[in-house]
């Protein structure tokens, strides 16, 4: 029994070393910022969840598993990384844009900003939101990118803090016609949207959804209330 007892000690010590070593390690120290870009301009995205995402492959390594970045509302993403050579490229499938994959190599010693390419669907330009008692009204243009892209819907949105999108919102409304490629006008009420009434603010957001795509582009975030 004292042997057992003895055998027993000396293993939870030598864990303790091995722990030790472990948390020894050095953490990554240098730093990857970005935006998701068109034509110089940030996109702007869904940003809660995580939904959408980019991958970084470094080179020299035989583990070929991607590190994960994940893009904020604003289209912008930082990452904590040790020195190296990456590649950066969007995730397959996600994200409201062509989905080419091209790769954007990137050299990273210390820190290092990166713009990454891609092609909308479509775009949002001169969105206006503005609040009218308990409608919320809104403008703005839907330039196409992509010639055979279709529109699914357009969704405004609100919400009592800054995170809007369409999976964080105290209203949403989805519009499926009349929505056209030029000049719209949309307007929603939310009277009957406790959350939405009750909110000491509000946030608007306007977003635009590609058939087919498992996101939507959106305008800038406004305060309303």
């Amino acid at each position: 029994m004292k042997k057992y007892i003895i055998n027993v000690a000396f293993s939870l010590i030598l864990l303790s070393f091995v722990g030790c070593g472990k948390d020894n390690y050095d953490a990554p120290e240098s730093t990857l910022t970005g935006r998701v870009v068109f034509q110089g301009q940030a996109l702007q995205v869904r940003g809660t969840d995580e939904r959408v995402r980019l991958q970084l492959y470094q080179d020299g390594y035989a583990k070929r598993d991607p590190i994960e970045v994940f893009v904020g509302q604003d289209g912008s993403f930082s990452a904590k990384l040790f020195d190296g050579h990456y590649k950066l490229v969007t995730r397959d499938g996600n994200g409201p844009w062509v989905n080419s994959r091209d790769t954007t190599e990137v050299e990273l010693r210390g820190t290092t900003s990166v713009d990454l390419e891609v092609t909308p669907y479509f775009t949002i330009a001169n969105p206006s939101i503005s609040l009218d008692g308990n409608m919320m009204n809104t403008s703005f243009t839907i330039n196409q990118v992509v010639e055979t892209a279709e529109i699914d819907r357009v969704i405004l949105l609100l919400n009592s803090t800054s995170f809007v999108d369409d999976g964080f919102n105290v209203m949403r409304r989805e519009f499926t016609s009349n929505i056209n490629i030029g000049s719209n006008s949309l307007s929603a009420d939310f009277s009957e949207e406790d959350k939405a009434m009750n909110a000491k603010t509000l946030f608007g957001r306007i977003c635009v959804w590609t058939k087919g795509a498992d996101q939507g582009i959106y305008s800038p975030v406004v305060r309303l209330r």
